[in-house]
This record gives structure tokens, sequence and C-alpha cells, in this order.
């Protein structure tokens, strides 16, 4: 019996069988290399996946972050502590977010002393995020214990009235073990997914029971960090779009483009000189100077904005620019994965197209894509998928051709 016991093994354990194989020493007898190229490989597969074509996803998202502000953010096992490093992250979190998701909104909610507080409203404007993140990070107030449900309440009130062709989304900074709520949160959890809310918990201490819950009946992520740059990518993988709802509809969406400073403002003084006339901003109604000479008029009713997008105050029409739409279709139509080739002295390839880089013994596996036949490095191949969202042989081609 005792031997037939230890001849068995758990379920779990297959899935590590022999994972130090994939780990070799390079020529240099070090590990970096090999595991940094790991990592690339795993990146590449999951891009890879995203282009495939077989996922649909949102372009306009409304994501809510709850913040744990509770006591235990205190703790300084994340440096200098908790607290300040999610705002620190947050800050990277939220300017690759509206990057990469122009046309989308975001509010910040935080959660202590059994309550939930707003921190910014659900806007499009990056600008007060950060303004409000640096706030808190100046004034760090970590106090009691957090409340999951009423911030999640907090949210939903809100989300149930966006418009059913937008992507509703909570992230929740999680970092307490407990959680203090007034009535049963699995109310909470089927409301949210009665109403297509997509709730994503990142833990920054261990596994919570109701939080792995809370993300499996929505249909989000759960993840416990390991270190802080764990937490990083943790973050930065929610910044793409998720795959859309089934309940979300297709709609057409009603937008204006309003012109530039330069030809929204322009006047002809007495003496016949151009110069720009201030318009009162309706972002900065209530602020001290109301006035700017550098706004966006909208088409429909004539409301001057200093950024853009924005939702009008008076009309309602979303205001945005040619670039952010250009910038939301990458998602919706990335580029085809390279083909993955092995690099043989056949291929008569020397370097990388794109970054001419002379290809060594270490470069063992070579990306060439289908239409141009122009054959790239792991890096490139990884920056083309993840930033420029276009094939430099085949906009090269274009252009030569156009030309």
């Amino acid at each position: 019996m005792a031997d037939d016991e230890d001849g068995k093994e758990y379920r779990w354990e297959s899935g590590y069988e022999k994972t130090w194989e994939a780990i070799k020493e390079d020529d240099d007898g070090l590990l970096e290399s090999n595991v940094a190229d790991i990592i690339a490989r795993a990146k590449r597969k999951r891009a890879a996946l995203r282009a495939s074509g077989a996922i649909k996803l949102g372009m306009m998202r409304h994501l809510f972050v709850i913040i744990d502000s509770s006591e235990c953010m205190s703790l300084q096992d994340l440096k200098p502590t908790r607290y300040l490093c999610v705002l620190k992250l947050l800050e990277i979190f939220i300017d690759e977010f509206f990057d990469l998701n122009p046309i989308s909104q975001l509010a910040l909610l935080a959660t202590k002393s059994k309550r939930c507080d707003r921190v910014t409203e659900l806007s499009g404007n990056k600008k007060k995020h950060l303004e409000a993140l640096k706030q808190l990070g100046n004034t760090p107030s970590c106090e009691g214990e957090p409340s999951l449900q009423n911030s999640l309440e907090f949210a939903l009130k809100t989300l149930k009235n966006m418009p059913s062709h937008t992507s509703r989304e909570i992230l929740v900074l999680f970092g307490s073990l407990t959680t203090c709520d007034p009535t049963d949160i699995g109310y909470t959890i089927k409301a949210l997914k009665d109403n297509n809310v997509r709730v994503s918990v990142i833990g920054l201490a261990a596994e919570v029971w109701v939080c792995r819950k809370l993300a499996k009946e929505t249909g989000g992520d759960y993840n416990v960090l390991l270190d802080d740059h764990h937490l990083k990518e943790l973050m930065l993988n929610l910044v793409e779009p998720p795959p859309a709802a089934g309940a979300m509809e297709a709609s057409l969406i009603k937008m204006g483009f309003p012109g530039g400073p330069a030809t929204v403002n322009s006047g002809v003084s007495i003496d016949g000189t151009s110069e720009n006339i201030p318009a009162y901003c309706s972002c900065h109604m209530d602020s001290d100077v109301p006035l700017s000479t550098n706004t966006f008029s909208c088409p429909q009713c004539g409301s001057h904005y200093c950024e853009l997008p924005v939702e009008c105050k008076q009309c309602g029409l979303t205001l945005v620019s040619a670039s952010h739409i250009a910038r939301s279709y990458h998602h919706l139509f990335p580029i085809k994965p390279f083909i993955e080739k092995e690099l043989t002295s056949r291929m008569n390839v020397n370097q990388c197209f794109a970054c001419l880089k002379p290809f060594d013994d270490t470069d063992k596996n070579v990306y060439q894509c289908e239409n141009c036949q122009c054959v790239v490095c792991l890096d490139c191949d990884i920056f083309i998928r993840e930033t420029l969202h276009t094939c430099p042989g085949c906009a090269s081609i274009h252009h030569t051709t156009n030309g």
C-alpha cells in the first residue's frame, strides 16, 4: 500500500512536470537571457491568440477601478507601502489605458472604514485621474476595513445605466483578507452578472474565496501578485479590451469631429491681423479661470472644450478626433500573426527587416509576414503587435507603390 501511494501523484502536479528543462544556461552561464526569452514567447502567444479574429472586442469601455485604502495597505511588503506602490502603478495603467482605449471612460473609487468614496467621476479626461492619484499619494490615509460590497454597489449604480453597446468593467485592487459588508454579497454578485458587468480582482496579499467567486461568476480574471513587477504585469494585461459579453449589442454611435483651436477661435482684429478669441471652456466652468484661447468647438451646439475626447455637456454628443478612432480600431483589426520559422542558411536572411540587427547563433527562430515575406526577430514581432500595429514591410511596399 505504501509503495502504491508513493507512486501516485496529484492532478495539479502534472502541470509542473520537468519544468526545469525549459530553463537552460547561455554561453556565459547565465539564466537571465533564457528566462526573458521564455517570457517574450509567452507574450507573443497571447498576442497571436487575440489576433486570430475569433474574439469579439468592444471599442468603448466603462471601467471603475476600486482601490483598497484600508489599514492593511500601509504594510511595507511592497515598497514603500502597498498603497503608494498601487498608486504609482495606477498612473502607468491609466496612461496606457487611454493610449489604447482613447474613446473609453474610467473612474476611481476608494474603500476604507467600511464605506466607499468617489475619487474621480467616470470620464475620459486622463489628466483629472492622474491629478487625483497624486493628491492621494501626497496625503496617504489608510484606515479601517474595506467594504467590497459597498464598492461594487457604488459602481453598479452607474454601470447598469450605460448603453448596451459598451463594455462594463470593474477592476478591484484588494489588499485585505477580509471585507465588512452590510448584507449578503451573493446578491450583489448576481446583480453584476445580470447587468453584464465584468469584475477582475488583483489580490495584494493572498487568495480570498469571495474574490475568486466574484471574478468567476462575472467572467473576470482573478490573480494574486508575487511582487511589484508582477503587479505591474497583471495590471497592464487588463489594458487591452476584454472579450465582449454575449448580450453586448452592435449599434451606430453618433460622434462629432470638432475643428482645432486654430480654426475655431481665430478671428480678425480691427487692424486686420488674426488673433485667438477667448472662449468659455465647458470643462472649467466651475474653476477660477473658465476662459481659454485653445478650445475645440462642438459642431452640433457650439460649446467649447479644451481637450478631446469628451462628451458634450450641452447636447450629449461624443467629441473625438480621427486619431482616436484609428487607435481604437487596432484591437478590432489586428495584424495577422507572423509565421514562426527555423532560421537556416537556405532562407538567405542575415538581419532583421525591422531593426536591422544581424542574426547570430542565438536566433534559432524568426518570424515571417505572409503578405510581404519580410523576416523579423522575436523582439520586433512583439513590438509590431503591441505598439506599431502594422507590418513595416507591408507599409514600405504600400508607400513605394503610392509614391
